[in-house]
């Protein structure tokens, strides 16, 4: 019985902060809560200018444990990132997530805290050993190596909001239809063939995509 009440205290307590964090959250930041589990709150950071994540928007996950908020919670980022406090599970290591936390910190002080840490990180508590030893060492290569996951991962045109994966391959546009098929080198449009790019034009564009195909390829084994 004493176990129950705890619990349902704990969920109001927590209904009550996420409630106030989703009508007003901080600035750069959105919040997502969970409707399956109110102890699990899913954010997306817009990534500070003037930082290698600026115009990136990163998804992140909040895990209350059935301790908060006399523990801490835990934070992962779900967005692949290139920082010296995020291991490569997306896990975070931040003071206020652990040593120095404090119950009346609240959620909101936690999200800030990270949004923060991708202003300043902190080298000497890294869990990407690499990245931490490129901002001390070699800046210039720790921004591009962030900059182009950043572009990689948190670039998509997308709000950040959790998203379903689709099930299974998906139907190419116009597939079937016999008036809007590809013929050799031409474009079958009611029953009509036209070329519509010469050999030459083909020949270069190809080329062309070959040689970003294999600069991505390059940028990545750098990873």
């Amino acid at each position: 019985m004493f176990f129950f009440l705890f619990y349902f205290f704990l969920l109001r307590l927590v209904y009550k902060e996420v409630s106030a964090l989703a009508a007003d959250p901080p600035e750069g930041i959105k919040i997502y809560p969970s409707e399956e589990d109110i102890t699990e709150l899913h954010t997306a950071i817009e990534g500070p200018e003037g930082t290698p994540y600026a115009g990136g928007v990163f998804r992140m996950r909040l895990v209350l444990g059935k301790d908060f908020p006399a523990a801490p919670p835990r934070g992962y980022f779900l967005t692949k990132i290139f920082h010296p406090n995020v291991g490569h599970k997306g896990e975070i290591c931040v003071n206020v997530l652990k040593r120095d936390w404090k119950a009346e910190l609240g959620l909101r002080h936690v999200l800030l805290t990270i949004k923060c840490l991708l202003i300043h990180p902190n080298p000497e508590s890294a869990l990407n050993e690499e990245a931490g030893r490129l901002l001390l060492e070699d800046y210039k290569e720790y921004a591009s190596r962030a900059r182009l996951l950043t572009e990689i991962h948190a670039m998509g045109g997308t709000s950040g909001a959790p998203q379903e994966p689709a099930d299974g391959p998906q139907p190419k546009k116009h597939a079937g239809d016999p008036n809007k098929r590809v013929a050799g080198a031409g474009l079958v449009t009611n029953g009509v063939a036209t070329n519509n790019l010469s050999n030459s034009s083909s020949s270069g564009n190809t080329n062309i995509v070959a040689k970003k195909k294999t600069d991505k390829k390059r940028a990545l084994r750098r990873l």
